[in-house]
């Protein structure tokens, strides 16, 4: 059966207009003669989109009763009976009502496309998992739906729905977006210019990241090398000299002149070619290119320009930096041009910049000592004997004379010597007995002769060779220990730049995984624990067994490429050993996420404490008074006086009962611990009560609150204790013809009951003061109230994983905005489109 196709409108914000495009395309395809159905659509009460639903045929919604509420969702069984060609469903990341066959609509919405079924629906950025906590950082209201990143990813089409901001809030400011009442609230809470527009610039880089990730699956599928230039990506080499920080200067330039341009800096260690520069020079390139907006990335190649060049088009580059060598003429001219050149014949359709500096042209050394002898210089020592042989045997040959023949032999050493600084000890041997060969033919009686006469001459040749031998056995152990040294230090900044990447607050496993593919040069990494994969870099290859490597005894590294040798294989035990301990911290922070109840219900308790001396004292010490009055034989009461006493004693012990009743029901003491119970909780049944309590009607408050307001996660005692005693004060400093004012509303995941007075308002100044204990103005008789005051309101609030704030209220007065999380079951149910 053919498998259905998702195409998903993206939405920075609620209200862009996401719901709208939907419904248009809908009625498009249908007016084509297309089967389409709206499965569910959310119109939240704008007339505009209900207006474009119209006309286009629903399947009616099913209801769920949960906890004496019915909730209507999306009837699943009736579409797949339905079974149309497109079907429309709104707000992908919402979250189905308890008893519903899948918790989330985009598993209902997997089902439909399983069916065969093309879906069109919507989401917003706030609602993609990976940018969750981005988006909380942003706007402070946390989003407890979300949809798995590789969920939206798998999508056929994904198209943006993009309004400039200010028109947003001007559509919001219209009452296109919100009723009248939740405007002001809106535009002064999540709907700020600068969320608005910090939220649009995420759903842009998300949708360019996506874009981008299809292009680099597109091209590797298709395996095209080439570089295509969709975005500019510049590529600085680092040597770790001294031009590290003009070469990254200059790179940036180049990326700053388009939009979008990335920087990326990249060191190559390797075994031979490149002069390692010093680690603390690395280290400040490294802070440099973060400064800068970029990337430091540190791979291990055995040659410089292939691998820089393998890196660059693995990133898709289209320019590459790198600066002109510091070696002088002189060297240039024996060695080569070097890895400049090399990169520009290999680069292909990436560009080149070798850019100049102040190290260039550097003054001639001879070849180090230390060095990888590679078949390279093994060549280039053979060549040193054959060309400089028979020019030495030239030059001496037409001075030759009886004493001469000392200054010959130190000739012919000092070649050896030098070929075996080159080369090694194969050239050098073969230079030594060549050499033995030619002096005694052109320096040696009887000439033009091979023949030994003396035996002292032929201990000397054997001494001759023995020397060439001893040299380049010297030379060979000091290649040796150099390359173990530069393979340490290669070794010793990978980890480094590992340790940084997750220090610098990247991804610890992402990050792990993403320098193991670098360093090695794989194709691809992928971390897989059972059969499940945690992170993935790079796109595996068709066929080959991939090599694997043991994360401690729950996970394991799958390698696709080259497979490693024994001492890559000794690195990637110690970058398991990383991994192992990064699982181990997820771990502990996934614990430490469980004791967070503890310390919620902690906070209330500390509350508790900190204010049941104050809220107590009072009624008791004028019950006590009462009493011992009453009981006093010095006084004659006379019987009004008595009954006042007596009045005055039952209502401050009936106050105190109600009280410590109250305080233990809602506190729920359990062997000594205060804790919270949550439930879904409905405000208003919440709000109603204590307006009894505080004995208030419609002539003393007025309420606004919403029809559609979803339930939210709350323990109802808590929270009607919370606010009695806000609203309480409300009441007691509002003027005489200006009524308190209780509003409710939703933003987001997050619900808040305003509680509003037109008093004289609290400066900003002493704001904070408000919920430090025993702050309470007025609070001096025993007719006014008990409460908990606003510290203890805060903590209980806080508690329920809520917030108590204050704010002005406009025309001057006082809000108090009690914010309580939404119900997992209602979350995102009302957000616009």
């Amino acid at each position: 059966m053919r498998k259905g196709r998702l195409r998903v409108f993206l939405g920075a914000a609620p209200g862009v207009g996401k719901t709208y495009t939907m419904l248009e395309e809908g009625r498009r395809l249908r007016d084509e003669g297309g089967d389409v159905v709206v499965a569910v659509v959310e119109t939240h009460g704008r007339s505009a989109t209900a207006a474009l639903a119209e006309g286009v045929e629903a399947v009616p919604r099913l209801t769920v009763f949960h906890r004496g509420v019915g909730l209507a969702e999306m009837d699943l069984d009736a579409v797949l009976e339905r079974g149309p060609a497109t079907a429309l469903v709104d707000e992908y990341a919402h979250t189905n009502a308890p008893g519903s066959r899948h918790e989330k609509r985009w598993e209902d919405v997997s089902t439909l496309l399983a069916a065969g079924i093309d879906v069109i629906t919507t989401v917003n950025i706030q609602h993609i998992e990976s940018l969750n906590d981005v988006v909380q950082q942003i706007t402070g209201v946390p989003q407890r739906e979300t949809v798995p990143d590789e969920v939206l990813r798998a999508a056929d089409q994904i198209e943006l729905v993009d309004l400039a901001p200010q028109a947003l809030r001007d559509r919001l400011a219209a009452g296109h977006v919100y009723p009248a009442e939740r405007i002001d609230a809106a535009l002064s809470n999540y709907f700020r210019l600068g969320n608005l527009t910090a939220l649009r610039e995420l759903a842009l880089l998300w949708l360019a990241d996506e874009v981008d990730s299809a292009l680099k699956d597109y091209r590797a599928e298709h395996r095209i090398d080439t570089t295509w230039e969709a975005r500019e990506r510049v590529v600085v080499a680092l040597t770790g000299g001294p031009e590290g920080e003009t070469l990254l200067r200059r790179g940036a330039r180049i990326a700053a002149r388009s939009s979008g341009g990335e920087l990326l800096a990249v060191h190559v260690s390797s075994q031979e070619g490149l002069r390692e520069g010093r680690p603390e020079a690395l280290a400040a390139q490294r802070s440099l290119t973060e400064k800068l907006g970029g990337t430091f990335h540190q791979v291990v190649g055995d040659g410089i320009p292939g691998t820089l060049v393998e890196f660059a088009r693995a990133v898709n580059a289209t320019q590459l930096v790198i600066g002109i060598s510091r070696r002088g003429r002189l060297a240039t001219a024996l060695t080569g041009p070097g890895i400049g050149a090399t990169v520009i014949r290999e680069s292909g359709g990436i560009d080149v910049h070798i850019v100049n500096h102040a190290a260039a042209g550097g003054r001639f050394a001879l070849p180090r000592l230390g060095g990888a002898l590679t078949a390279r210089r093994r060549v280039l020592g053979f060549a040193l004997a054959v060309l400089c042989g028979p020019l030495i045997t030239w030059l001496l040959a037409g001075q030759r004379s009886a004493e001469s023949i000392v200054i010959d032999v130190l000739t012919y050493q000092l070649l050896v010597i030098v070929v075996a600084l080159v080369g090694g000890i194969w050239p050098a041997l073969y230079t030594a007995v060549l050499s033995a060969v030619t002096l005694d033919y052109f320096f040696i009686d009887p000439l033009h002769t091979i023949s030994i006469d003396h035996p002292v001459h032929l201990l000397a040749l054997v001494l001759y060779v023995a020397n060439a031998a001893l040299v380049s056995y010297i030379v060979d152990k000091a290649a040796r220990r150099t390359r173990a040294a530069r393979r340490a230090r290669a070794e010793s900044e990978l980890l480094a730049t590992i340790a940084g990447s997750v220090l610098r607050g990247q991804d610890a496993l992402q990050a792990l995984v993403d320098r193991t593919r670098e360093a090695f040069g794989l194709d691809a990494v992928r971390l897989r624990s059972g059969d499940g994969v945690l992170c993935t870099s790079g796109q595996p290859p068709q066929g080959g067994e991939p090599t694997l490597v043991h994360v401690g005894e729950r996970a394991a590294l799958e390698l696709h490429g080259a497979d490693p040798g024994a001492s890559e294989r000794r690195l990637l035990g110690v970058i398991a050993a990383q991994i192992d301990a990064a699982l181990e911290h997820q771990d502990l922070r996934d614990t430490a996420s469980e004791v967070g109840p503890l310390a919620q219900n902690d906070q209330v308790r500390s509350a508790l404490l900190s204010a049941v001396s104050h809220d107590l004292r009072r009624p008791l010490t004028a019950a006590t008074t009462a009493v011992s009055s009453l009981r006093s034989s010095e006084v004659s009461w006379s019987p009004a006086d008595r009954d006042e006493l007596l009045a005055t004693a039952e209502e401050s012990l009936t106050t105190l009962t109600g009280l410590v009743t109250d305080l233990l029901d809602v506190s729920r003491i359990q062997a000594g611990a205060l804790v919270v119970a949550l439930a879904d909780t409905d405000v208003d049944e919440v709000i109603l009560p204590s307006l009894d309590e505080l004995d208030l009607g419609p002539a003393d408050v007025d309420l606004e609150l919403d029809p559609d307001l979803p339930t939210v996660r709350a323990d109802a005692g808590l929270l009607q204790r919370a606010i009695v005693n806000v609203l309480a004060n409300a009441v007691r400093f509002s003027p005489r013809g200006l009524n308190a004012r209780v509003a409710t509303s939703t933003f987001g995941d997050t619900v808040e009951i305003r509680v509003i007075d037109h008093g004289g308002g609290v400066p900003p100044e002493r704001r904070d003061q408000l919920f430090v204990p025993f702050q309470r103005l007025g609070d001096t008789d025993n007719t006014t109230g008990l409460g908990l005051g606003l510290t203890l309101s805060k903590g209980f609030v806080e508690g329920m994983g809520g917030g108590l704030t204050a704010e002005d209220t406009p025309g001057g007065g006082l809000t108090m905005v009690i914010s309580l999380p939404v119900a997992d079951g209602h979350a995102c149910g009302r957000k616009g489109q």
